[in-house]
């Protein structure tokens, strides 16, 4: 059924990213579970905005439903807003796009080298790595977060996770800043630097292993060619960059908000960890994403969905949808679908909740009294179909100089063991 495109919802412009609830309010009032959005301009997709309707894609995955993009890429038009969105629903060698037994292949790469991520390992990366850029900007009492903080800390953990020296980051943040925010020349040169990037590290280590992840994917039995190892490492900086930033940054503004978090930030009723799932269920880094692609016809929650059409899963509109029940009457516990379910559930949730978890602990720690220079719904949030993300996340803070006289200084790094 065609839709009047006054109808259809639009994820994108300033009013659905300042208020996105709004749109999943009005078009479950007037669709359901399932309901027509443009994701771009011209470029439409069935976006899934019921938790059980989500819950069906997400897990129930056969005949219906493919992974691969390819027969959606070729109905797309020639035209640079089309080019944005096949940059993120692109068919690519990973287990993003793939289906059946290329994806349990690609699966086990993934999911077997992440838990040779060791825990203690990670968290004293990460307080490394988050001490550095607190003490940045801890003498002079005010930063942005977003920029000075949560963007800068999944790429250079992630950096050295993958086996380079924390010295190379600035060239990766500078390549990832570029492709993310700039259109043009810049977009295409952070494009071509970040290739260039991922193309010498691989090739790196294929000459010298290391104990890293990328020599783990390299030496995994799947044995994974050059180009499948290139993809896998790039699907894995595409996931630590954008989602866990917004992650980090969704949280910190939420806590410094909200006085159930503090009335100063460590000694408050609920800690970093519960503004986390907060946010994994109410605001989602990557909102709408979970993209699928129809292959036959079906009848699904109410909607015909036809071959080829795009279906996205709103994680932000299916973890808030209304359920007719009294909380005590519930039994899922809050359950959230923020890093996805099923075969294509995020292999990497236990990293990312540690990564996250850390550098909240350890900035309020640090800064203990830290405060919105702004009321938290005069933030700007950036545009976009598939994020939710904070454009700027403006904070004050009393100003400490650690490891000078008279100052206090930063609590010592746990030891390693």
């Amino acid at each position: 059924m065609t839709h009047p495109v006054s109808e259809i919802g639009r994820l994108y412009g300033p009013e659905f990213a300042a208020d996105p609830q709004a749109t999943y309010t009005a078009l479950r009032a007037r669709f359901g579970a399932v309901a027509p959005v443009e994701v771009v301009p011209g470029i439409g997709a069935h976006l899934v905005i019921g938790y059980q309707a989500a819950l069906d894609v997400l897990t129930n995955a056969d005949s219906v439903w493919s992974k691969d993009s390819r027969p959606w890429e070729r109905r797309l038009p020639d035209t640079p807003a089309a080019a944005g969105v096949k940059g993120m629903l692109g068919f690519r060698t990973n287990p993003l796009f793939t289906d059946g037994a290329e994806h349990a292949r690609y699966r086990r790469v993934i999911s077997d080298c992440y838990r040779m991520i060791q825990p203690h390992r990670l968290r004293n990366l990460v307080i490394e790595v988050a001490d550095s850029l607190i003490g940045s900007f801890a003498p002079t009492g005010a930063a942005d977060l977003v920029r000075e903080f949560g963007k800068p800390i999944p790429l250079r953990v992630f950096n050295q996770i993958l086996g380079r020296p924390d010295a190379d980051s600035a060239t990766l943040v500078a390549a990832l800043a570029d492709m993310m925010e700039s259109d043009g020349e810049a977009a295409a040169r952070g494009g071509e630097a970040f290739g260039r990037y991922m193309v010498e590290l691989v090739s790196a280590k294929y000459e010298c292993r290391g104990d890293d992840l990328t020599s783990w994917i390299i030496d995994h039995p799947e044995r994974l060619d050059f180009a499948e190892v290139l993809e896998h490492l790039v699907v894995t900086v595409g996931a630590s960059f954008e989602p866990m930033s917004s992650l980090i940054s969704n949280a910190v503004s939420r806590m410094v908000s909200d006085d159930r978090y503090y009335s100063s930030l460590t000694n408050g009723a609920l800690t970093a960890y519960d503004a986390l799932q907060e946010v994994l269920r109410a605001e989602p880094a990557m909102a709408n994403y979970g993209p699928y692609f129809v292959v036959r016809p079906i009848l699904f929650h109410g909607t015909w969905l036809q071959p080829g059409e795009l279906v996205l899963v709103s994680y932000a509109a299916a973890n808030t949808a209304p359920i007719p029940l009294a909380d005590e009457l519930r039994s899922d516990g809050g359950a959230y679908l923020g890093f996805g379910a099923g075969a294509h559930r995020c292999p990497a949730s236990d990293p990312a909740t540690i990564i996250a978890v850390t550098a909240i602990e350890r900035l309020i720690t640090h800064l203990s009294d830290l405060e919105l220079q702004v009321p938290r719904e005069e933030l700007t949030w950036r545009p976009g179909p598939f994020h939710r993300s904070l454009a700027h996340l403006p904070v004050r803070f009393t100003p400490i100089r650690p490891h000078q006289p008279g100052a206090s200084s930063w609590p010592p790094l746990p030891p390693s063991r």
